[in-house]
């Protein structure tokens, strides 16, 4: 039996990041007006960066939902991608600019005031983060969603940002060393820079037909050996030339099924659909594609006669 999907649709998870990503703004915006903390403030404009990327996310995943047409028919799936590598850029942009303003402070800093309501409202907006977080993480590898995995990503980023700023102001408070507060501030923008790039590099990589993921490849070689056959070393069925790609919650095989030339269409054709179907039943969201040959022709693509 089919297990069922969890009640958490990637359109359901990306609406609540944009709930959330309203509310943590709010908090940390409020935690920063009242301390005046450069870390703080950094911590607001990721959250900011949170609201833009859920926003495009949700569009991207409703784009990657359509069906197939005329113009797409493979489909729109690597509309996720689109998101993911949306949210790199976003975030590579609130790094510098977080990195610009806290410069500024390094030179001349300046005291933080209400400490302990600046760092309450922190932690309270990392804690729906998290939360948020854990359920995204959790769907996404369910759904096989890029883009609920990329939010997802970003938002733990925030809850480490959040937890670096709360450190850094805690030990403002008790060396007084107010330098610090810019120095955490430049830390953090570092380390969401880092992510902001690997989510680029994640979504071009889909964009370019990447294989599927090595468990997925395993699969389908287990569920091909079981139709494979021969008889006193003489292959009777075997596969061969397995090519594999993803495009957001799709995958894709290619390959060539060998089989003895005597056989009749009628057989050939029911043994190609007994195969499809056990390799769709093995991979969730998988589309095989099988041409049939004899046993004794080979067929090669993508050499350099091809492209002639």
């Amino acid at each position: 039996m089919i297990s069922k999907l969890p009640p958490w649709s990637p359109r359901t998870l990306l609406w609540a990041s944009v709930v959330v990503a309203i509310i943590t703004i709010t908090l940390k915006t409020w935690a920063w007006w009242i301390t005046d903390s450069v870390g703080l403030l950094s911590d607001a404009m990721e959250s900011l960066v949170n609201l833009a990327s859920a926003i495009f996310g949700l569009l991207m995943v409703t784009v990657a939902a359509q069906p197939a047409d005329e113009e797409h028919p493979y489909g729109h799936h690597k509309a996720e991608y689109f998101s993911s590598g949306f949210e790199g850029i976003l975030i590579i942009v609130a790094a510098m600019g977080i990195i610009w303003a806290a410069s500024h402070r390094i030179f001349d800093p300046q005291p933080i005031e209400q400490v302990g309501w600046g760092l309450a409202l922190s932690v309270g907006s990392s804690a729906l983060n998290g939360l948020l977080a854990w359920v995204m993480f959790g769907a996404a590898k369910t759904h096989r969603s890029i883009a609920l995995e990329a939010d997802a990503k970003h938002l733990v980023t925030d809850v480490w940002t959040s937890v670096g700023v709360v450190i850094g102001i805690g030990l403002v408070s008790v060396t007084g060393w107010l330098w610090l507060d810019a120095l955490v501030a430049i830390g953090v923008a570092l380390n969401i820079l880092k992510e902001g790039f690997h989510l680029i590099w994640r979504s071009s990589q889909g964009l370019m037909d990447e294989a599927v993921e090595p468990e997925v490849i395993a699969q389908i070689q287990e569920t091909l050996a079981g139709f494979a056959h021969q008889r006193d070393d003489v292959s009777i069925i075997r596969f061969d030339h397995i090519t594999t790609r993803k495009a957001g919650q799709r995958r894709f095989v290619d390959m060539h099924m060998h089989m003895p030339a005597s056989w009749t269409l009628g057989r050939a054709a029911a043994l190609r659909t007994s195969v499809e179907q056990a390799l769709m039943s093995a991979v969730p969201g998988l589309r095989a594609s099988i041409q049939l040959l004899p046993s004794d022709v080979e067929a090669h693509f993508d050499a350099e006669r091809d492209l002639l």
